[in-house]
């Protein structure tokens, strides 16, 4: 007995050592991946384009949530758009589990959090990834942890996901699943594994779903590469897909909330567009440092990553089944690359707007994993010099393309040279450690210089932010200043640092980015004259007075002088509900005649423009003119009450505005950029405002561009709604209520978007759905009320917890069950007890099963 207590001690400590070890090692690649890439932004100066426009207000937002100084909640954002559902984009943008400790930080920090979650999301990836390489084939540790750094720094992250924590929760999701799909082929580990699951499709949907795609097929070839049994081949299959249902089922509401809010959200509009490039193209951003320019795929994993992947066939090391199940599977991944069908499924049948490739990172991936097996099989010289001959067929077409530059014939001239050496005193002198010692001290070498030098290359080519963090703190000081939530709104806008600046300064605007802004929230600030890119799903903030009074905007931010650039502007503004008297019909046939609706008086002037020079344009109608383009502009006048403000809307126009001594630049392109309401001045004595429109192209206006405010007509129109509108108005995080003169009767008019999830009860009656007037939500009063209740749901939460629930009680069933099987005494199985009942007195026991 004392000896069977001996071998179980010193196993448990062998496997105790063995889990130190494996703790050192993965932490070692996590230090090694994020080191780089801190060493590659420190020596730049900055990091990859986009990061300051989504990123950082995001997380400056969630910091607001966490430490209660957000005006909304999880539910609803009434920071942005002028009030948008939020748990949707919550979900897409801030479920990385890294992101919420960047809370303990200070607010105007929010570059240094977006930092420290990127380095903290490579770290962790590439530890998955350096765990993921040994079980998938045995092999030297710190060989492991050079080819796990070739994943956590591949193109992919330099280029696109280091900006992008959401997206960047994929490089973690890769491996995880890969882990998971091992305990399925190994039969263990069922309730952890579909909690993985559950939490690689809770932090980022969009990323989870590619994920699980290329962890299937890593699952396929690991099950058909090595010689199984059959009914071991469908045990682990049943495991896996049992697995994986039960797992994106547990993260129903995510899934049940961004389909409901991806079907009402405004359509994409591709900054992009996917072209045809051939394989050849493709193949060409293989090589470290590769840039070609145009919207393809960042794949590049490193000079030594990619010579082990290109010698991959060539290892005959490597059993042949293995091989050439591993180079299947990379030929189908690189084809559904190249062809356009394909690649529109990889994104939900629709291009992203921020690019085309972003599952770029699920390639990486598998080359890692298809260069570890040829190395942790040793390659010989065969190996070395097949590998390296495609690499420089690779490299000649990248030559021929223009996408290499000379850092790129560096890292390949001398960093392959010194890999190849390494390499070869591997196959050598494997048995000697000290050669071994140099060998892989040489490859770190070569791996961490190709990961830092590239960092570098692509850290160099994006566009700086453009503002200051100290502009920041002082415009977010300056709209702090101005705050009079809920009774007004404190709009950063016109003026913008970012497309988020309501999530950056903590107001209450019309900005905002985002993948799930609804339709109707972005068409109801465009219909009243405010400006959109990237198809609307960037809005902006209204511009001209009446559109701020109609959003009860009450302190703004124009732009200003340096060194801040933006100067605070104050106006009377109405509550946030108004009620519009019985009877009132809406009236779309302008722009102006949409904000006099909704404000419920008219304070425009908006004859039709009479063409008076230069090419002559032609007018469709209600749909607008047509101006020609190029020679000498043309001139449109329209006759105006003296002393008003003229305003031009362009909306799509491209060209010069000139008019009234204003000239400015409209950049409008149908239907990606809408140009907002500009002004032009005072209207003259003699009444006529004279416009000049020199067009690049021959380009749209609207029926009636130009509007004139009539003098004190708005401040008039203000008193009115201030006199019969709310006289209290209370928010919480997803809900608002108002009070309302006594007998109001009409339509209680709430300065809101309404989009689908709000429901309104009148005079503590009944709730019901409202009833949208131009987009805005309206609430009819009946007889007569004094009050009304207002709250948000999210469509699809209530579903989604449902599934989840009745998931997560048959995974504890499950749970509980296997737990008690594994205390259950071991029973002989049914075939031997039937047996050992059979035999005959006297009969020797069958396989030691005794009778009785």
């Amino acid at each position: 007995m004392a000896g069977v207590w001996g071998l179980l001690a010193e196993r448990g400590a062998w496997v105790t050592g063995e889990r130190r070890r494996e703790v050192l090692v993965c932490g070692g690649a996590a230090g090694l991946a994020a080191g780089g890439y801190a060493l590659a932004a420190g020596l730049r100066g900055r990091w990859p384009a986009g990061a300051g426009e989504v990123a950082v207000p995001y997380h400056a937002h969630l910091w607001d949530l966490l430490h209660g100084q957000a005006a909304g909640d999880l539910l609803f954002n009434w920071n942005s758009g002028y009030g948008v559902p939020f748990l949707a984009d919550f979900f897409a943008y801030l479920m990385n589990p890294l992101s919420w400790p960047t809370a303990l930080l200070p607010r105007d920090q929010g570059r240094l959090a977006v930092l420290l979650v990127t380095l903290a999301t490579i770290g962790l990836g590439t530890a998955l990834m350096t765990r993921l390489l040994g079980r998938l084939h045995p092999g030297p540790r710190w060989l492991r942890v050079l080819a796990a750094v070739g994943y956590g720094l591949c193109a992919w992250v330099l280029d696109a996901g280091g900006a992008a924590p959401m997206w960047l929760w994929g490089l973690v999701s890769l491996p995880l699943l890969g882990l998971v799909g091992d305990w399925c082929l190994h039969e263990r580990r069922w309730v952890a594994g579909a909690l993985c699951v559950a939490l690689v499709w809770a932090g980022n949907l969009y990323t989870a779903a590619l994920a699980t795609l290329v962890a299937g097929l890593l699952f396929a070839v690991r099950l058909f590469a090595t010689p199984r049994s059959f009914r071991h081949r469908v045990r682990a299959t049943g495991r896996a897909v049992t697995l994986t249902v039960t797992g994106v089922l547990l993260a129903s509401p995510v899934l049940f909330v961004a389909v409901r809010a991806a079907r009402g959200a405004q359509p994409e509009s591709p900054v992009q567009p996917l072209g045809p490039s051939g394989l050849g193209a493709h193949l060409a951003q293989l090589p470290p440092a590769a840039y070609g320019g145009r919207p393809l795929p960042d794949v590049a994993i490193g000079v030594l990553g990619l010579l082990l992947v290109c010698g991959l066939p060539f290892n005959r090391r490597v059993r042949i089944r293995e091989r050439a199940a591993w180079c299947v599977a990379l030929l189908l991944v690189v084809l559904t690359f190249v062809w356009t069908p394909t690649v529109l499924v990889w994104h939900g049948l629709a291009i992203p707007a921020g690019g085309p490739y972003r599952v770029a990172f699920v390639l990486s991936g598998l080359l890692v994993l298809a260069g570890w097996v040829s190395l942790a099989h040793r390659p010989d010289l065969l190996t070395l010099l097949g590998g390296a001959a495609v690499v420089a067929l690779i490299a000649v077409l990248a030559a021929a393309r223009r996408s290499a530059d000379a850092s790129t014939w560096v890292l390949l001239g001398v960093g392959g040279t010194a890999a190849l050496a390494a390499l070869r005193l591997l196959d050598r002198r494997h048995t000697d450690r000290r050669a071994n010692a140099v060998a892989t001290w040489v490859l770190g070498g070569v791996v961490l210089g190709n990961a830092v030098w590239s960092g570098y290359a692509a850290f160099g080519a994006a566009p700086d932010d453009g503002f200051s963090p100290a502009a920041v703190r002082a415009g977010y000081a300056a709209v702090r200043s101005g705050a009079d939530w809920p009774n007004g709104r404190s709009d950063p806008g016109p003026h913008a640092f970012t497309a988020n600046d309501p999530l950056l300064l903590n107001g209450q605007g019309g900005g905002y980015f985002s993948g799930y802004l609804p339709t109707v929230a972005a068409l109801l600030p465009h219909d009243l004259g405010a400006g959109w890119t990237a198809g609307g799903r960037q809005t902006a903030s209204v511009t001209d007075p009446v559109g701020q009074a109609l959003f009860g905007v009450r302190a703004h931010l124009d732009d200003g002088p340096p060194p801040h650039g933006f100067t605070p502007v104050r106006a009377a503004a109405p509550p946030l509900v108004t009620v519009l008297p019985p009877g009132a019909r809406p009236d779309t046939s302008s722009v102006w005649s949409r904000q006099e609706s909704l404000l419920g008086s008219q304070v425009y002037d908006a004859p039709l423009p009479v063409p008076a020079g230069g090419p002559e344009p032609t007018l469709h109608g209600t749909s607008g003119w047509s101006v020609p383009g190029g020679g000498g502009g043309t001139v449109f006048t329209a006759a105006c009450t003296p002393g008003g403000t003229a305003f031009f809307h362009g909306l799509w126009y491209r060209g010069t505005v000139s008019g009234l001594d204003t000239s400015y630049r409209s950049e409008g392109e149908q239907p990606t950029t809408a140009v907002a309401i500009h002004r032009l001045g005072t209207v003259p004595a003699d009444g006529v405002v004279r416009v000049t429109l020199r067009s690049d192209v021959v380009s749209q206006v609207p029926a009636r561009p130009i509007g004139c405010l009539r003098a004190g007509a708005l401040e008039a129109a203000v008193a009115r709604l201030a006199a019969t509108g709310a006289t209290r108005v209370e928010t919480g995080g997803h809900t608002l209520a108002a009070a309302l003169p006594a007998g109001s009767t009409g339509t209680a008019l709430l300065s809101v978007p309404a989009t689908e999830g709000w429901t309104c009860a009148v005079g503590g009656g009944r709730a019901a759905a409202p009833v949208p007037v131009l987009g805005m939500i309206g609430v009819p009063l009946g007889a007569g009320a004094d009050r009304i209740a207002c709250s948000f749901r999210p469509p699809g939460l209530t579903e989604g917890l449902t599934v989840t629930s009745g998931t997560t009680a048959v995974l504890v069933l499950v749970a509980v069950f296997s737990r008690l099987a594994r205390r259950r005494p071991a029973r002989t199985p049914r075939r031997e007890r039937r047996r050992a009942a059979r035999r005959l007195p006297g009969e020797p026991p069958v396989d030691g099963v005794r009778a009785g």
